[in-house]
């Protein structure tokens, strides 16, 4: 006799698809955990770098910032090393300036003219004095004026004392400091030192004399000797 199988075999065949599509599904949610944890794990070590290049950086901007702010420190130091490098140029191109003022104060003074005191403040000099008239103090102005190391003398101011003294007019002048001027038409460095009459010698040095501003000195005195054998005054001074 045959054998029958009397079960519904629609109902065998759906709960076998219903199996392998529990096992399908299980699998895909396998597949999309794994797949999300491996997400995870990557973005994670993303991260991770990605805190470890920002860690670099912000230590590399710190050392930076050191190197900026020593910088700026040697930057401050540069303009105060410059400040001093003109400083003593300038007292090296005018460390004999005085001498040579002391000089010219010497020879333009006429005899007739006498002075008591000397104030420099920066390019101006201020000379104070007494003389025996006017004309001694115009005849001192013009001995300035054709001066290589003095120019423009302005007076502020004479007055005569009436006394019985040789020298009755005091005077008081603003002179101008220069500099001499080579062929060029360029001030002369007043530090070069003075060539000798012969070809064959050579200029002493002379002792350098640092000036200050609104330095006072001692009251200078010329020779007031009107003798015959007195050296003529330059500029056309009378004696």
């Amino acid at each position: 006799m045959a054998h029958i199988n009397l079960l519904p075999w629609r109902v065998e065949r759906r709960k076998v698809r219903q199996r392998e599509f529990f096992t399908q599904l299980g699998a895909a949610a396998l597949v999309a955990i794994g797949f999300l944890l491996l997400w995870w794990l990557w973005m994670d070590m993303r991260i991770d770098n990605q805190n470890e290049r920002n860690a670099y950086l912000q230590d590399q901007i710190k050392q930076v910032d050191a190197r900026l702010t020593k910088i700026n420190d040697l930057e401050n130091v540069r303009a105060q090393l410059l400040a001093r490098k003109q400083i003593i140029e300038q007292l090296q191109a005018n460390r004999s300036q005085m001498v040579h003022l002391f000089d010219e104060l010497v020879k333009t003074i006429p005899g007739s003219a006498r002075l008591v005191s000397i104030k420099q403040n920066g390019d101006h000099m201020v000379l104070g004095g007494v003389a025996q008239s006017n004309a001694s103090v115009a005849d001192y102005m013009r001995n300035i004026e054709v001066s290589p190391w003095m120019g423009q003398a302005d007076l502020s101011k004479t007055e005569n004392s009436h006394d019985a003294s040789r020298m009755p007019y005091t005077f008081g002048l603003t002179v101008a400091l220069q500099r001499p001027k080579q062929d060029d038409g360029t001030a002369q460095d007043s530090a070069a030192p003075a060539s000798s009459s012969s070809s064959g010698s050579r200029a002493a040095p002379v002792t350098p004399v640092v000036t200050k501003p609104a330095l006072e000195t001692a009251p200078a005195t010329a020779p007031a000797s009107t003798s015959s054998n007195a050296a003529p005054v330059k500029g056309g001074a009378k004696s």
